[in-house]
């Protein structure tokens, strides 16, 4: 691939390929090597916070609980309404208590109005809060003897910031951050070779751009470049955060069914928006095919355009979750084998390779986080292409 000279160098905003290109920067292996090995280094599995305490699933068992994989799993990769940075810990003698970030609560009932306050108020869902409790990370509405009171229940809208909420804001601010800084060197150094971070974003931009974009729409491509560079970054960057196991990572952003289903939604309407002439005739009456079967074609083609969105949703939300589920599968077998505390020998021995399929599956997911991204990018592009392909 050549770089771009002239006026085509600033078809991508800001970037001027005069300075060198990608392909004499010898630094890049080296920066992305580095960021592998980093992100490497945490060697561990997405959500990896210690359950919280009190009445939410995946609790440490008391005498009257029993620990289940199912559970901790299901815990791990549900969202939370508190940021759960450690539990309690005790190690050469020393000993600590659970830390947990309190996010705020903000709850709006149709008879009791609008309720802001912060999560620590529940204390780990042991107590009840100004006429709420919360279990299971589910909050619901408590009589005066604190008993659940199901009408009231009904009538709560729980609009809190929840911990996919806040990285999901926190990825927000570091795309712009990431974008901000790289567009600010271009403009005071736009004959420059790209160093340091811009020179590991621009190879990236420019595949966006020439193997996705260019490749997929072909006319006008420019003009859906902001989009196309905003959901792969998006998601891309939730992908690795999710598999940051300590604050702020953790978070299981894009497993989260209705952050794709906004995605998704948008590539939808877009789709919709700017479907030419040529795209809607080939869906509500398609030339060439006999005229008895076109109702039949039609059918099935407008069928297909509800179905392209579902289709980026379940594809994101499965591969990820799936990936988060069998890293926590192969973590539960260390205490399965150790008998829930009682074998420490069966314990360790499970855990060796519990493990190294952990770490191995951590740096696959790694890989099936970038796939994602570019999939649901590509995707995206092909349907654009579609929408305003005039047929010649």
């Amino acid at each position: 691939m050549h770089p771009p000279t002239g006026r085509q160098a600033r078809k991508i905003r800001g970037i001027d390929m005069r300075g060198g290109g990608i392909g004499m920067n010898r630094k890049i292996p080296k920066i992305l090597l580095l960021v592998f090995v980093l992100i490497q280094g945490t060697f561990s599995f997405a959500d990896n916070e210690e359950p919280s305490h009190g009445n939410n699933a995946g609790d440490h068992p008391t005498e009257h609980e029993e620990w289940t994989a199912g559970s901790m799993i299901m815990h791990h990769i549900m969202d939370a309404h508190e940021w759960h940075v450690w539990d309690d810990w005790e190690l050469w003698g020393m000993s600590g208590s659970a830390w947990s970030i309190p996010l705020p609560i903000i709850l709006y009932h149709e008879d009791r109005g609008l309720t802001m306050f912060s999560s620590s108020e529940f204390q780990h869902g042991t107590k009840a809060f100004n006429g709420y409790a919360i279990a299971d990370e589910h909050i619901y509405a408590v009589g005066p003897n604190g008993e659940r009171d199901e009408a009231a229940t009904a009538m709560i809208w729980d609009i809190s910031l929840t911990k996919n909420a806040v990285a999901l804001l926190f990825s927000v601010g570091l795309m712009l951050l990431i974008f901000l800084s790289v567009a600010r060197r271009y403009k005071k150094h736009p004959d420059e070779a790209p160093k340091g971070l811009q020179a590991l974003m621009e190879p990236i931009i420019l595949f966006i751009r020439d193997d996705v974009a260019k490749m997929a729409i072909k006319h006008n491509y420019e003009r859906y470049m902001p989009y196309l560079l905003t959901i792969f970054f998006f998601i891309w960057i939730n992908n690795i955060m999710g598999l940051i196991p300590f604050f702020p990572g953790g978070a299981n952003v894009t497993g989260n069914v209705a952050v794709p289903m906004v995605m998704a939604l948008f590539t939808f309407i877009i789709t919709l928006a700017i479907g030419n002439k040529h795209y809607w005739q080939h869906i509500l009456w398609m030339p060439g095919v006999p005229v008895a079967i076109k109702p039949l074609m039609m059918v099935i083609e407008l069928a297909g355009v509800f179905i392209k969105p579902i289709v980026l949703v379940i594809r994101l939300f499965a591969n990820i979750t799936a990936g988060h589920i069998v890293i926590l599968v192969f973590i539960s077998l260390i205490f399965i084998f150790g008998e829930h505390g009682t074998s420490t020998t069966g314990g360790l021995i499970a855990a060796i390779p519990a493990v190294a399929f952990a770490i191995f599956l951590n740096i696959l997911e790694i890989l099936v986080g970038a796939i994602q991204a570019y999939v649901f990018t590509l995707l995206s592009a092909v349907y654009f292409g579609m929408a305003t392909d005039d047929g010649h």
